[in-house]
């Protein structure tokens, strides 16, 4: 088995760095997480509402693919669809944890990717909003995110175009996860299928491992410059988040005690700020990236960290990013978000 590039997650560790939730009245919709049972760890729908119920007022969530559950059986391009049935089984009696699915399907497919299509469509009873591949690859192996990392080159092949172009008949929105070295490629995919919504994954991929520094002014306009490309086509949008990952550089873990959110908020102030003036608050949404940035960071202390960077911006702005962006990326119905203690959400 290969070995996780995650940080371990430490819930006695965790434990250690607790504070109050701020702004608790801000509603938040947490638009990227995972759940998976796995030899080395355990995150389901248990685990997940253990988080959401920390203190913050999450309404909604978006469970995105990571290769849970799937079929051992039938023909290989349908066996993705066992994660959709598999997620809906864990969160059996939920209809907002999560709210939507972004699953996987093998746009390598080309235009034959259709069927595949249906048949998750099917399964997701409706809470099948997009898709996504796994598709950030580096030619330095200090730079893995994936125990299974893909070729190179996927997003830029005609076939994965041509799958593309086929998730808007369904409806579907397409995540990308790319590292800043191939934001090139994702600007390319935006901008040969404009009709499609292409939501970025993770800030763009800024590194900070292997050849990459992220104290690095060169390497931090790098990855600034080529997100601006992405960010100037209107089919985009981004995630913000996933500073918890290995590639990111960031070694929280390797502390005695956890981070509280006032550190978390002064080291990614740079990044955040960057995707917030490429992209405007309006295309522009927070993520958790449960459970892998839990190894870094506890879910309380990670929103906390959000709305400490969030606060100078206006009520209407907050609202963007902590829910309204993505219900509108994905096509959720926002009404879950309607109804507030004290004011009014519009």
């Amino acid at each position: 088995m290969t070995a996780s590039p995650h940080h371990k997650v430490r819930e006695d560790w965790l434990a250690l760095g607790q504070e109050e939730p701020l702004a608790p009245e801000q509603p938040i919709f947490d638009c990227h997480h995972h759940l998976w049972d796995r030899p080395e760890r355990r995150y389901r729908a248990e685990e997940l509402m253990a988080d959401v119920g920390a203190g913050h007022d999450v309404r909604a969530s978006l469970y995105v693919q990571c290769r849970t559950g799937y079929r051992d059986h039938g023909p290989e391009s349908l066996r993705p669809v066992g994660e959709v049935e598999t997620v809906l089984d864990w969160t059996r009696g939920q209809d907002r944890f999560p709210v939507g699915i972004v699953a996987m399907a093998d746009l390598q497919l080309g235009d034959d990717v259709r069927p595949v299509l249906d048949a998750l469509t099917e399964a997701g009873q409706g809470r099948v909003v997009g898709i996504r591949n796994t598709t950030a690859w580096h030619a330095d192996l200090a730079v893995r995110s994936n125990p299974n990392p893909p070729p190179e080159g996927l997003l830029q092949t005609s076939a994965f175009i041509d799958g593309a172009r086929a998730l808007t008949a369904h409806g579907l929105r397409l995540d990308v996860w790319a590292y800043q070295t191939q934001l090139d490629e994702v600007r390319a995919l935006a901008a040969a299928v404009p009709e499609l919504t292409v939501i970025v994954d993770h800030c763009g991929g800024p590194l900070g491992v292997g050849p990459h520094d992220r104290f690095d002014t060169q390497n931090f306009r790098a990855w600034r410059d080529a997100l601006a490309l992405v960010a100037a086509l209107p089919n985009t949008r981004i995630k913000i988040g996933g500073f918890g990952l290995g590639v990111f550089g960031w070694r929280y873990a390797d502390a005695a005690l956890p981070p509280y959110s006032e550190t978390l908020a002064e080291d990614w102030r740079p990044w955040v700020e960057t995707c917030l003036d490429l992209f405007g608050p309006n295309r522009a949404m927070f993520e958790s990236n449960f459970p892998v940035d839990k190894g870094q960071m506890s879910y309380r202390t990670l929103w906390n960290a959000f709305k400490r960077l969030a606060a100078p911006l206006s009520a209407g702005e907050r609202d963007d990013l902590f829910w309204r962006s993505a219900t509108r990326a994905y096509g959720i119905d926002d009404q879950i978000f309607a109804h507030d203690t004290g004011r009014i959400l519009s």
